[in-house]
């Protein structure tokens, strides 16, 4: 039995491993952390919270006294650390908060790690810590060995925290590992992100706003295969490692758009372009062939399948994300996109 520590545990990703753990290892026990601002729901943990072995605190990951009570308290094996503000459009507006949350943060977990022993500290970070690539040279791809290259305050904050996590590890021998992971997509995904914002409006027949020419390249992957990914590293991953997490999906933004229009059978004249982004990457692609190498990981979900799986979800779960949208989001959601 172990006791895994998840941090930010009721936002997207962290949701999901905390529903993975608990499905895939009922003998462990699972003690999410989130301080619940505007991306984090409980309604995500809401059939979880009767589980015997599953415990939810309310914390700031800035906060150190409550850090240090909490890890006293039940003295974790692993800390996996998915918390952190991460939408590039509200790092541009205020940078503070996730210089703040994505580098302080890491510090104090960190350090709580150190005096409690834990075997070994996860930080869950972002291939955008590497900047971005050319439209016109398809054959580059992101590895683990491919310089730091920010774009963005939210970017820069993850390529920050990266190398402090590694400096603990140099300098205090503390065992982290790290994951960098192209763009997931899936359940209980922020209404903000593009693909969750497009079954929405599209499902309302509301324009559907794509940033400059949509040309710009993800590399998608879906949420299940992420937390698989991170599972392997935490158990068997070596320490002081990076790890890349790719989905062998690349897409133009324009293109995951019609795809959405066309599955839920909707016109592509809702369509709606709009001001680009400020320092818009252009385009991102992970080469994943370390952790399939060294733990025997590929994606197993071809997006079809992934897309399909997710415009479901939404469909099924409208209370989730229409309590979501009627809120603060509604104010955030006009000024970023109604006046471009």
């Amino acid at each position: 039995m172990k006791k895994i520590l998840v941090t930010g545990g009721a936002g997207f990703i962290g949701g999901n491993f905390v529903h993975y753990l608990l499905s895939r290892y009922p003998e462990d026990k699972v003690i999410c952390v989130d301080s619940l601002t505007y991306a984090g729901n409980l309604d995500t943990l809401s059939d979880v919270t009767d589980n015997a072995n599953f415990g939810f605190y309310k914390i700031d990951i800035t906060d150190a006294v409550s850090i240090d009570k909490l890890f006293a308290e039940v003295l974790p094996d692993i800390v996996v650390n998915f918390a952190a503000e991460s939408h590039v459009d509200r790092s541009i507006e205020d940078p503070g908060i996730f210089l703040r949350t994505n580098i302080l943060g890491v510090q104090v977990l960190m350090d709580a790690c150190r005096k409690y022993n834990v075997s070994r500290y996860h930080q869950v970070s972002t291939d955008e810590v590497y900047g971005d690539l050319p439209l016109d040279k398809p054959e580059m791809m992101f590895t683990e060995q491919t310089p730091l290259h920010t774009s963005s305050p939210y970017s820069a904050s993850k390529a920050s925290a990266d190398l402090l996590v590694m400096a603990y590890y140099r300098t205090y021998k503390l065992p982290v590992t790290i994951s960098r992971c192209s763009n997931n997509y899936g359940p209980y995904h922020f209404p903000e992100k593009l693909i969750p914002l497009m079954i929405i409006n599209a499902l309302y027949d509301k324009p559907l706003p794509v940033y400059g020419s949509g040309a710009n390249v993800r590399d998608w992957l879906y949420v299940e295969d992420h937390c698989a990914a991170i599972d392997l590293i935490i158990r068997k991953g070596k320490a002081g490692e990076v790890y890349n997490v790719g989905g062998h999906n690349e897409k133009k933004n324009i293109d995951i758009v019609k795809t959405i229009v066309n599955k839920l059978g909707k016109s592509e004249r809702l369509i709606t372009f709009v001001k680009d982004r400020a320092g818009h990457d252009l385009r991102y692609a992970i080469d994943p062939s370390k952790i399939h190498a060294e733990l025997g990981w590929l994606p197993r979900t071809d997006f079809d399948e992934g897309i399909e799986k997710t415009i479901e979800w939404y469909i099924n779960n409208k209370p989730w994300w229409e309590k979501i949208i009627n809120g603060e989001y509604r104010n955030y959601y006009e000024r970023m996109y109604e006046n471009r």
